[in-house]
């Protein structure tokens, strides 16, 4: 049985690098007949033996009722074969993308796909970089979601994505492949533990609103959820409506995240620390800068698009020529 498995697995891989494609292709990837492998399952198989053992016993004892059965039960399995093959003829590979998510954490890849309405395409097999889901199609569209693992920060290519089918019967198996032309961006794993936030520089200190602040800023309408704590109750009684008071917290000046100050750590380790700078500072509500080296400053600014736009930088910056990402 190993020698069947490694003769198996030396044919599969053989016939892998015989279908891939010279190069990805750009979206979207529709499925044709051309594009559209099938092949008997092992149940298939076995199948095919019964009917040519049923077959034959019915020629040699001339049994006409088990030759009209044998013949039927051929003509069902062919057609199953083309069924299977209909199940992804003019499927479409539409989009393709994920949310970039730090390295060593999965990446939910999502795959939509396409197809005219009218055919029911149910249970779909989704396999991309050892990831497997499947995917039926409501109204000509759907979506399959891939957890994939990450392992380095930078630009990551899932690789081909593999759609297949054994409908109806289990005899065959439909497959084709998508090579999307669709990179995804993985960020760099941010430092454990180290230290603080380095201390804001400027002359322009920044605020927040925050419930527990120092100083009152205004008052504004009752919502709920607010703390009672926080109700201005004389002000709500001469408007005869709940306000609520709202403090400012001072946070200080914006932060500047220099690649320069870190000159003690390794490559890798400054993008790290920088990368959990960046987080925390978010999670702070501070306004920040990142600067690195051959590129001019980012920020400052805060909020979700400030943050990609560092930690994309981050991801992207090159290795130390060693291997490592």
């Amino acid at each position: 049985m190993t020698g069947v498995a490694g003769v198996r697995r030396r044919a599969d891989a053989r016939f892998e690098r015989w279908v891939r494609r010279r190069s990805p292709a750009s979206l979207p990837v529709r499925f044709d007949r051309h594009r559209i492998y099938v092949l008997p399952t092992a149940f298939g198989m076995f199948f095919a033996v019964l009917l040519l053992t049923m077959g034959i016993g019915a020629l040699n004892y001339n049994n006409n009722p088990a030759l009209l059965l044998c013949l039927m039960l051929a003509g069902a399995a062919v057609a199953s074969l083309l069924q299977s093959q209909l199940q992804l003829g003019g499927l479409e590979v539409h989009a393709v993308g994920a949310e970039p998510v730090p390295a060593g954490m999965p990446l939910h890849l999502r795959v939509h796909v396409r197809a005219e309405p009218g055919r029911a395409r149910r249970g779909l097999r989704v396999e991309c970089a050892g990831a497997a889901t499947t995917l039926s199609l409501q109204d000509g569209a759907g979506e399959a979601v891939l957890v994939v693992p990450t392992a380095r920060r930078g630009w990551m290519d899932p690789g081909r994505i593999r759609l297949s089918t054994t409908r109806p019967l289990g005899l065959a198996r439909a497959w084709a492949y998508a090579w999307a032309d669709a990179p995804l961006l993985v960020y760099p794993a941010p430092e454990v533990a180290g230290p603080p936030l380095p201390q804001g520089i400027g002359e322009s200190p920044q605020s927040r609103l925050h419930p527990a602040g120092d100083d009152v800023h205004h008052l504004r309408d009752w919502r709920r959820g607010d703390s009672r704590r926080a109700v201005a109750w004389k002000a709500s009684a001469r408007r005869d409506a709940l306000l609520v008071r709202e403090f400012e917290q001072p946070l200080g000046a914006a932060i500047v995240l220099d690649w320069r100050a870190l000159a003690g750590l390794r490559h890798e380790d400054r993008i790290r620390r920088l990368a959990r700078w960046v987080d925390e500072a978010e999670r702070e509500s501070r306004r920040y800068s990142l600067w690195l080296p051959g590129q001019p400053a980012i920020g400052p600014g805060a909020g979700s698009v400030h943050r990609h736009a560092c930690l994309r930088a981050l991801a992207l910056l090159p290795g130390t020529g060693d291997g490592t990402r």
